[in-house]
């Protein structure tokens, strides 16, 4: 005997497994750290001088000083940015 059709399921429950384990592509790490640093710095940043290790989290860069020291000091508020950005388990932990 059938009670009904049951309750209405968000469309955005149904992909909360692929949400918890798929990473986002270096690709799209590197893109969203050039675009935050051209906004925060103003400064354009070759896609070669980027580098993104996915299974540590970290972005390195290859730099002169000035720029580097100036990424370094604002750290914290581009990762912060990249989290809103990318969401919380896409984002770097760490620029080098």
């Amino acid at each position: 005997m059938r009670k009904g059709r049951g309750e209405i399921t968000k469309l955005s429950t149904l992909f909360e497994k692929y949400k918890n384990t798929l990473r986002a592509p270096e690709s799209s790490v590197i893109d969203g750290f050039r675009d935050i640093v051209l906004e925060l710095i103003k400064i354009e940043i070759p896609k070669t001088k980027v580098r993104y290790k996915v299974h540590s989290k970290t972005l390195s860069t290859t730099l002169s000083g000035p720029l580097k020291s100036e990424i370094a000091l604002r750290k914290n508020e581009i990762i912060t940015h990249l989290k809103g950005r990318l969401g919380e388990q896409n984002a770097p932990v760490d620029i080098i």
